[in-house]
């Protein structure tokens, strides 16, 4: 990798963006292979029942930050395998966080905790996936995230939902 990586960055998210909401316009075979086995998961497809953001369903919602994070480290030659795998199960929790629940309390702090041991029933997690996973919330998580890989989730999964949670106030 070029040590000027970094300058293709800005453009490549660019034209990923489109796609963060309409997979089907997704054209990369090797993304399509690495998370289509998750994708069919029963409980990951159960996603699409719940709402994330505005009026994004947490299947819109992981689909986009998996899709979002992949392209970047991609980009930047870092391990874009495991940042497409964990941008899809970064949230995966099967509840409604909205609904109001003793159990949902906190959710902000907990969910990540919650979605490494859903993750770990349907596949195996690598370190740099459970810290993926684990350390996405930062800075409720209080330990920062150990990889770069982790960083570049938390900062697109900061974009995405500050995006997705604006869209309400946006004209149509």
């Amino acid at each position: 990798m070029s040590r000027f990586a970094f300058l293709r960055l800005p453009v490549a998210m660019y034209r990923a963006f489109p796609c963060a909401y309409h997979p089907e316009r997704i054209e990369d075979e090797e993304y399509i292979a690495i998370v289509s086995p998750l994708l069919a998961e029963p409980g990951i497809r159960k996603l699409g029942d719940f709402v994330q953001h505005s009026d994004i369903t947490l299947l819109m919602h992981v689909r986009a930050v998996s899709w979002m994070t992949y392209t970047f480290c991609k980009t930047l030659g870092w391990d874009h395998v495991a940042a497409a795998r964990a941008g899809i199960l970064h949230d995966y929790v099967t509840y409604d966080w909205h609904v109001p629940d003793p159990s949902h309390r906190l959710h902000g702090f907990r969910h990540p905790g919650f979605a490494v041991k859903n993750s770990r029933e349907i596949t195996e997690l690598s370190a740099l996936e459970e810290n993926m996973i684990r350390r996405h919330m930062w800075p409720l998580t209080v330990i920062p995230p150990k990889y770069k890989e982790a960083w570049a989730l938390t900062l697109v999964d900061k974009v995405i939902a500050t995006r997705e949670t604006l869209r309400k106030y946006q004209k149509h």
